[in-house]
C-alpha cells in the first residue's frame, strides 16, 4: 500500500503538484516553529524584521499564514533570525 505524505494529500485537495503541496507543508512547519520561538522569546514582528533584513509587512504576512509568493529563502531567514536551525529529513516512500 502506498502511504501518502501530508504534502501529497494537500496537493490532491488543492489540485496542485505534489512538489508544491510538500513545499506548502514545509513552509507551514517552519512558520509554526518561528511563531513558537517568537512567543517564547517575546520577539516582536518589528524586531524579527530587523534581525532578518525583511520588511515588517513581509514578516507579518508570512506569520499570518500567507504562503503565496513566500519563498523558502525568506522563511529560512526568519528561522535563522529567531535562533533556530532547520533540518531536512528524507525517507523512501513505502
Amino acid at each position: 500500500m502506498n502511504k501518502k505524505t501530508s504534502g501529497h494529500k494537500l496537493a490532491e485537495l488543492l489540485k496542485i503538484s505534489p512538489a508544491r503541496g510538500m513545499e506548502a507543508v514545509i513552509k507551514a512547519q517552519l512558520i509554526k516553529g518561528i511563531i513558537e520561538a517568537l512567543k517564547k522569546e517575546e520577539i516582536t514582528h518589528q524586531e524579527l524584521a530587523q534581525r532578518s533584513g525583511l520588511p515588517r509587512s513581509a514578516v507579518t504576512g508570512i506569520l499570518a499564514g500567507s504562503l503565496q509568493k513566500v519563498t523558502i529563502d525568506r522563511v529560512l531567514r526568519l528561522v535563522e533570525a529567531v535562533g533556530l536551525v532547520a533540518e531536512v529529513k528524507l525517507r523512501r516512500v513505502a
